[in-house]
């Protein structure tokens, strides 16, 4: 008889896993999918046309909260960690209540996930979420064009909407966008690298997506998600670590994971980071990898129009996963909001409602900060209103995309932009033409 295993998620690499390792194989049998992390998941159905054969009516998607229960239901003999930016501490939380229910917890390698491509294939990764992995793949897509090489992106999963019409997508223009009815969190994802004539791929099944970016290009580029390892085997693995979270690259599931398979390591925002975390963050890398490369880097922050700013009175919205999931006290609007003289920095939290008040009692770590939470339309709305009750002068938008495009905002507004600064003479170039040529 087949073993019944539950795979614990948060709409990405849980169906990656399946269906990789489990959705042909008759030795297993899903029962459940369970969710956390991305709001509204849970309830809903991974659908027969992907789950396959085996599974006629589809993979119920399930609350994490209802686990316990569900291994006894079922009698599940294993439970399968697939979802990523958890502390070690908590991950093993998980084991003792997985095990204590009668299930063995298990963590899928890399090796066994990944999948080898035609091509050369560069890997973008994190110790963290919010780390600054899509400057950092922005600049490697610029390297990579400069070497006369065409390029797919291929974005970690995001998979919000009708999974059955997510199977595998292209984007190469601002339509594509709104024919994919991407959420403001896929938004943030995309957009930039559309910005940049830069091609790219997402979806649910990465099989048939690399399939289809292969027809495309020389080169494949990774742009992972979280703190998540490559679904690809990569030729070059390149991992960007945080000063601003010293010992989260040792601490952190599966970041650690990551800065142990890199190549190359980059330390980003160290213009603005303590040189003693900076320091930290490099020793603990030499430590636990010593044949990685490390480059320093920093994000520094522009403003279309620092005059809208100056002795203002702001209300400042951020990349909302690095806040919630990723536990930053601060991103990029913030950093701006003070570089460029903001007279005082709005706390949003007495306007929040709905799902966004949620947000802030779930994450109570954040206060003079706004997550831009947007995973479908009621949450945008929620997001809109919360803004709007605010009173501020001006509204910086930290996030990687014009929130003006997708909300009505009625107030002044400001975007905070921010790309790739390698420091030192050679940067990111060395390590990528070592791998693709």
């Amino acid at each position: 008889m087949p073993i019944n295993i539950i795979i614990l998620g948060a709409a990405g690499r849980d169906f990656h896993d399946f269906n990789i390792c489990y959705r042909n194989n008759p030795n297993y049998r899903v029962v459940a999918f369970t969710a956390t992390q991305i709001p509204d998941i849970d309830g809903r159905m991974y659908p027969p046309e992907l789950a396959g054969e085996a599974y006629p009516n589809g993979i119920q998607i399930h609350s994490e909260n209802e686990l316990t229960d569900l291994i006894r239901k079922h009698d599940v003999k294993e439970c399968i960690m697939s979802y990523s930016d958890l502390p070690h501490e908590v991950v093993m939380h998980k084991g003792a209540i997985i095990n204590a229910a009668g299930a063995d917890f298990k963590m899928l390698s890399p090796a066994s996930t990944m999948v080898k491509s035609s091509k050369p294939l560069i890997a973008v990764c994190a110790v963290r979420t919010g780390c600054g992995k899509s400057q950092t793949s922005r600049r490697v897509n610029e390297i990579l064009k400069e070497m006369g090489k065409k390029v797919a992106t291929i974005r970690h999963p995001m998979p919000y909407g009708d999974l059955r019409k997510q199977v595998w997508q292209r984007f190469a223009s601002y339509d594509d966008l709104e024919k994919h009815e991407c959420t403001i969190e896929e938004r943030e994802e995309y957009e930039p690298h559309i910005a940049m004539g830069n091609l790219l791929f997402a979806g649910v099944d990465y099989e048939q997506i690399l399939a289809e970016a292969e027809k495309e290009a020389d080169v494949i580029l990774w742009d992972g998600g979280n703190n998540d390892v490559a679904f690809y085997q990569p030729d070059l693995t390149i991992v960007v670590a945080d000063p601003h979270r010293p010992g989260h690259e040792v601490s952190y599931y599966p970041g650690e994971t990551n800065a142990r398979l890199a190549d190359v390591v980059v330390i980003n925002k160290v213009g603005n980071a303590k040189p003693e975390d900076v320091d930290s963050v490099e020793n603990n890398i030499r430590r636990i990898n010593p044949e990685a490369g490390i480059i320093r880097a920093d994000s520094p922050v522009t403003l279309d129009d620092p005059d809208a700013v100056r002795g203002k009175r702001v209300l400042v919205v951020e990349d909302g996963p690095t806040l919630t999931h990723g536990e930053m006290r601060y991103g990029a609007g913030h950093v701006a909001a003070r570089q460029f003289g903001a007279a005082e920095i709005v706390d949003p939290r007495p306007h929040a409602v709905g799902s966004i008040n949620a947000t802030y009692v779930n994450y109570n770590h954040m206060t003079d900060i706004l997550p831009a939470m947007g995973y479908g339309d009621k949450q945008m709305a929620e997001l809109q209103e919360t803004i709007n009750a605010v009173d501020c002068d001006v509204v910086m938008i930290g996030t990687p995309i014009d929130l003006g495009k997708l909300l009505r905002i009625d107030k002044p507004s400001v975007r905070v932009r921010y790309e790739l600064d390698e420091q030192g003479k050679e940067g990111l170039r060395p390590y990528i033409e070592s791998a693709v040529n």
